[in-house]
């Protein structure tokens, strides 16, 4: 850059969800006021290398991006910048490419790089950080798993699809007294699935945190049956793993660098309990649906403070940092808490207790329990106290 002006970049990382472009103008028109010039990088990380692409934005380049999903900049988690290997195991970055940035940071001018990702992005941003490079990070992922924020954004937006998914599937499966299984994002933690199952009115949710068995599912099937309930919605997380134990999964990768990509466990699901009960069954998968559209109102605002409290930690000197949701409060934290576990639904939490007061089923014997105290009689379950 020629100008005199000091500089701040700003990536985004990962896979896409509604919200990044809501960060990347609210970064903008926040560092704008200050005095900065601000540069995009072009697909995520791969950006900062050679050949370096970038372009620069500015009110009139980011005035119409608010509603909208995607990201204007590009994103890629295909690329030479890999941070997690199989289920979680992290990789440090070529220090080749590391050096790259950096040189491209300091030629570029630029005194502060905003990395918006989940958590193999924020990996990549904590990698650079430790090699000298000027970053805070915002967290972003549909499946609100990173540590140390209360919500990502895009996550609302997600469960809002989900939410509206369940309410089609119910009449459609109301009407011809159908069994529907709807399969939804979430790898590691079923946040999408339990929230849009309370939310859509789900009987059954399955997620990864708590083991269930077909027998319980279909159990829980029989007993609305016998209720007068023709009909059942369940919701199962594509993490949610098999009552034999591993997860479902499509064909491996060629690049080992990369996460086993999931899929298929509603189909599964469907066909056990056709062959179970020999019910009418359909199975939904919603897939990059729930990446897609417009954001919610929530995520629109939760994006937009992210971008300007970026901004703020950079104009303060405090790299290293993400920013972070802490209810009320948008606060920071240091990127290596916010990667260092993630963040699960906890099986005896208000959520879960609230929806097994309502009858949801989880696929567990605890279906059959007190959702407050749960099995036994000095069972407390993590109870509210």
């Amino acid at each position: 850059m020629s100008s005199r002006k000091p500089t701040i970049g700003i990536l985004t990382g990962g896979g896409d969800c509604p919200g990044l472009n809501a960060v990347i103008r609210a970064a903008t028109k926040s560092a704008v006021r200050l005095g900065y010039e601000v540069i995009g990088f072009l697909r995520g990380y791969e950006g900062l290398v050679d050949p370096v692409s970038y372009m620069p934005l500015d009110a009139r380049v980011t005035a119409d991006i608010l509603l909208k999903g995607g990201t204007i900049l590009g994103s890629s988690n295909k690329g030479r910048f890999t941070a997690l290997v199989g289920e979680g195991e992290r990789v440090q970055i070529d220090p080749g490419l590391l050096a790259q940035a950096a040189d491209t940071i300091r030629q570029l001018g630029v005194v502060g790089l905003i990395c918006v990702g989940g958590d193999g992005s924020l990996a990549i941003a904590q990698q650079l950080h430790e090699h000298g490079i000027p970053v805070v990070g915002v967290p972003k992922t549909i499946d609100n798993d990173l540590g140390a924020t209360a919500f990502t954004f895009g996550f609302d937006s997600a469960v809002a699809t989900a939410t509206d998914a369940l309410d089609r599937l119910h009449t459609t499966a109301a009407s011809h007294e159908r069994v529907m299984v709807l399969e939804v994002m979430g790898r590691h933690a079923g946040w999408i699935a339990l929230h849009a199952g309370i939310a859509g009115g789900g009987d059954v949710i399955l997620l990864p945190e708590i083991p269930w068995t077909f027998e319980n599912v279909c159990q829980k099937i029989l007993d609305r049956e016998a209720e007068g309930k023709r009909f059942t919605l369940v919701v199962a997380a594509e993490g949610a793993c098999l009552p034999g134990g591993g997860l479902v999964h499509g064909t491996s990768s060629p690049d080992e660098r990369r996460q086993v990509r999931l899929g298929g466990i509603g189909d599964i699901v469907a066909d056990e309990i056709a062959k179970r009960l020999g019910r009418d069954v359909r199975a939904v998968v919603l897939g990059h649906l729930q990446r897609g559209g417009t954001p919610t109102a929530f995520d629109r605002m939760l994006a937009t403070e992210f971008g300007a409290h970026a901004v703020r930690l950079i104009h303060d000197g405090r790299f290293g940092q993400t920013v972070c949701y802490r209810p009320p409060e948008i606060e920071s934290a240091p990127i290596a808490e916010a990667i260092r576990q993630l963040s699960t639904v906890n099986p005896r939490g208000s959520a879960v207790q609230a929806a097994r007061a309502l009858g949801i089923g989880f696929g567990d014997d605890a279906d059959r329990c007190d959702p407050f105290r749960g099995c036994g009689p000095d069972a407390n379950g993590g109870g509210i106290a």
